[in-house]
């Protein structure tokens, strides 16, 4: 059998394994099951979409010209270098809503504090979280506070829903991919994930890495100003990284996407801690990223519009949507190879966000 032959097999098999629907058969649930991977596709789409009804999944729900997003930050250490959770679940939630096409208007907050938390931990996360909502432009307009007993709660969770208004410019769908859209994501990927790997002081590495942790709706306000109906879908990289972003929406739209390795962007810091400790950087959450799919005639101006946003200078087109093999990720690497870039297993970063 040539190589090409066998590949094309190989392709095949994987191809029929992954058309199948989910089935939750697992007897506990694991880390991994909040990873972003295959235990979360497994989880969502085997028991919680069918269990509600949920057809389409998304980072919001839009309800006539509504969108409605929640979410829940669970980090471990509450402040890391570039952010802290309080910043992380404003930020966080104004995402979901911005790549779902709507502009961002209020959160409310839930708060469930441990018992014995320092006061002074508390009011450095308020002053976060009222500094990063101003600067996204939402307002914090409800909210619940609970405590829990010492030890329930790593000092601190937060739980957040937030509200917006779909752009009339918007018609993005994660079944809107089409051959020949080019893929755009918006700066370096993996930091806040290795961010937050170092700052818990585990591992005896020492690296200037800051989490990329900042709202997106700038983001993509100017891709939709740029690309109107010809941007397709948008996502923000977080738990799972660009790998999980491309997998989802390849299976969701039933096209094949081909990435180009050495067109991503990765700061040599995160590379190297990645390398050091057996990480694809396309893994590693980001919480200030995003992948946009845009139709092969507006891809210039997308790009170019989105390297004049604060802090998406370093903007790169990184590959394609093709035809086959439907619903996979392909990655032609740096050294002329091509392999299957399939989704996350296990939880090689847990409490990410």
């Amino acid at each position: 059998m040539s190589v090409s032959s066998r590949e094309e097999r190989i392709l095949g098999i994987i191809e029929t394994a992954r058309a199948k629907r989910p089935r939750f058969k697992d007897e506990r649930i694991t880390m991994a099951h909040g990873a972003g991977g295959k235990a979360t596709q497994t989880l969502i789409e085997g028991l919680l979409a069918p269990a509600f009804g949920i057809d389409e999944l998304g980072d919001a729900a839009l309800i006539d010209d509504i969108a409605l997003t929640t979410d829940s930050f669970v980090v471990k250490p509450l402040r890391f270098p570039g952010g802290s959770i309080g910043e992380l679940a404003v930020n966080g939630t104004v995402n979901d809503l911005a790549m779902a096409g709507a502009r961002p208007l209020a959160l409310s907050l839930a708060l469930i504090l441990e018992e014995g938390l320092d006061a002074s931990v508390l009011r450095a996360e308020v002053e976060a979280i009222a500094g990063a909502a101003e600067a996204a432009g939402v307002r914090i307009v409800s909210g619940d506070t609970k405590v829990v007993e010492r030890g329930h709660a790593d000092g601190m969770y937060i739980c957040t829903t937030g509200v917006g208004r779909r752009d009339p410019r918007a018609a993005l769908s994660p079944g809107a991919l089409r051959p020949g859209d080019r893929i755009l994501v918006s700066g370096p990927i993996g930091a806040h994930g290795t961010a937050i790997m170092l700052a818990r002081g585990e591992l005896g590495l020492d690296a200037d890495i800051e989490s990329d942790t900042r709202s997106l709706w700038p983001a993509a306000d100017a891709l939709l100003e740029a690309a109107g109906p010809s941007l397709r879908a948008m996502r923000d990289a977080t738990r799972g990284g660009v790998a999980s972003v491309l997998n989802e929406l390849a299976r969701a739209s039933g096209v094949a996407i081909v990435v180009r390795e050495g067109d991503v962007p990765v700061d040599p810091a995160v590379a190297g801690a990645a390398e050091i400790l057996g990480i694809d950087p396309m893994y590693v959450a980001n919480e200030g990223t995003l992948v946009a799919f845009v139709a092969p005639e507006a891809a210039d101006a997308a790009l170019a519009a989105l390297r004049g946003v604060d802090g998406c200078a370093r903007a790169v087109e990184i590959g394609e949507v093709k035809t086959e093999p439907p619903g996979m990720v392909l990655v032609n690497t740096a050294f002329g190879g091509r392999r299957v870039m399939d989704q996350l297993v296990g939880d090689p970063l847990p409490r990410i966000c």
